[in-house]
């Protein structure tokens, strides 16, 4: 075992150990307004945060008195200080659910809490109706916690944000290429949360203007903003039947899937920077595509072209965006409205937003690479290369795209082989798996949109978990985190091999 220790010791495990006591301190701080609420609302539940705010500033504030041996800080550490925050965001936020008893079982309240903040939306929560307004309003608050990034929002409003936080933030944040917005990390940060926030609150003031209930109004904001998807009715967005709630919380889906680096140029009046963006006129092409289409499908079921417009435009918009939210129950749809909406599930929406998926400009960048090989094949002198926006894109870039593509294969398909031994039926074994790793709430079959995730084992919601961590920090951090306790023979050196092999 002494490679272990000795790959285990170049980590710096006290900084990550520090990171891990503020991520707690902020969480057990951010639980204060769902206990206002419980206040609000003279329910028992209120003991449970209390209880729970206690556990995580004293665990949070112990963690991060942990005296640093090191001051180093690389790029594998920021992925492993990732991939460990957020696992233990999720094992500390559950525990309201289970404290309170309304959610018994552990697995389950670790299932509820990793899709509350990695912005899945898929629940093992059969009637929510019987939960209290504070679980419910921290259910969808946890939504708004994870969507622009844990971390990333503790780099905002911490002063000790240095350089190597870019290393944090390219970990956390979804995307194959992120950048600062300014020469200053902790700038670039509370910029993103500065819009994040402005986004929310005109959100909130839309659907107070159109009569929803405060309450109503806080937890489907939190669950657009962060592209979430749980709802506080059994029919989601469905229960009001209200046209103009519709039409706002579709057009705040898909600005929250936009690019969040384009808003800032948009501030910086910097029109063309947005409009020369392949990426966003990529997803709106999607988007709108894909709405005609499914509305032409789906119109004789809805009598009429128009009125199947309507249910196609949200259900669009909630899947490709990531959000999970439903008006109709898809599940009922035709296949080829199913089969674009499962197509949906895997494209999501654009880098540097807040939704989940393999993102546009990844499967652009794809398709540009099989375009300029098959270009090779014909004309073995072309000398060529990849552009994005103009620019064009570094070879390292795409075979890391290409990497991130064949592990997010090979995840996706050990995730069907584990999940399937439940035994349900095909459809929503793997739309199950889909719409975890690609962080969009509800699948088809059992697990649709008028459906839940109880029925399965907690050995497939423990497996449903770690992909939906793995489609939030698209892979590597979760990867990275695991490395170190696998011994890989170096197969370069036959010498090595065979010492590794005796």
């Amino acid at each position: 075992m002494y490679w272990l220790k000795r790959k285990l010791r170049k980590i710096n495990w006290s900084l990550i150990a520090n990171l891990n006591g503020y991520v707690l301190i902020c969480l057990g701080l951010l639980m204060v307004l769902p206990t206002i609420c419980s206040l609000i609302y003279k329910e028992d539940v209120v003991y449970d945060f209390l209880i729970t705010i206690a556990i995580c500033l004293v665990v949070g504030f112990g963690l991060s008195k942990i005296k640093r041996s090191r001051r180093d800080f690389f790029a594998r550490d920021g992925m492993i200080a990732v991939g460990l925050c957020w696992i233990t965001a999720s094992l500390f936020g559950g525990l309201p659910y289970f404290i309170s008893q309304e959610i018994p079982s552990y697995v389950d309240c670790f299932f509820e809490a990793v899709s509350g903040f990695t912005t899945t939306g898929s629940s093992i929560v059969p009637d929510v109706t019987a939960l209290s307004k504070g679980i419910l309003f921290w259910r969808s608050f946890t939504h708004w916690i994870g969507g622009m990034g844990i971390l990333v929002f503790i780099q905002a409003f911490i002063p000790k944000a240095n350089e190597r936080s870019m290393h944090i933030i390219r970990a956390e944040s979804p995307g194959p290429i992120i950048g600062k917005l300014v020469p200053r990390i902790q700038q670039t940060a509370a910029i993103l949360y500065s819009m994040y926030m402005g986004l929310t609150i005109l959100c909130i003031v839309f659907l107070l203007v159109g009569g929803m209930p405060l309450f109503d109004t806080l937890c489907y904001t939190f669950g657009t903003a962060g592209t979430g998807g749980f709802s506080i009715s059994p029919l989601s967005v469905g229960e009001y039947n209200n046209l103009y709630y519709e039409i706002v919380i579709t057009v705040f889906m898909l600005l929250f899937g936009i690019n969040f680096n384009l808003y800032y140029f948009l501030l910086l009046k910097k029109f063309k920077s947005v409009f020369k963006s392949e990426e966003l006129r990529t997803y709106l092409f999607i988007v709108f595509a894909s709405m005609i289409l499914i509305a032409l499908n789906i119109s004789k079921m809805y009598g009429g072209f128009f009125e199947g417009l309507r249910y196609s435009s949200f259900q669009v918009a909630t899947i490709i965006s990531t959000t999970g939210y439903a008006t109709t129950d898809f599940n009922l749809w035709p296949m080829f409205s199913k089969s674009i909406l499962l197509c949906l599930m895997v494209v999501g929406a654009c880098a540097g937003s807040t939704a989940g998926g393999i993102k546009v400009s990844r499967f652009l960048i794809i398709l540009k690479k099989i375009k300029l090989d098959i270009q090779r094949l014909i004309h073995p002198q072309k000398v060529s290369a990849i552009t994005m926006d103009g620019k064009i894109v570094d070879e390292v870039t795409v075979q890391q795209i290409l990497t991130f593509f064949g592990c997010f294969i090979l995840i996706l398909l050990s995730c069907i082989l584990l999940v399937s031994l439940d035994n349900l039926d095909f459809e929503t074994t793997i739309s199950s798996v889909f719409t975890c790793i690609g962080n969009v709430g509800p699948a088809f079959g059992l697990a649709g949109p008028m459906g839940n995730f109880a029925m399965y084992s907690d050995l497939s919601k423990i497996v449903l978990s770690v992909a939906m961590l793995v489609g939030r920090l698209e892979i590597y951090p979760i990867l990275i985190f695991l490395f170190p306790l696998f011994k890989i023979p170096d197969l370069v050196n036959p010498k090595k091999f065979y010492k590794h092999s005796n």
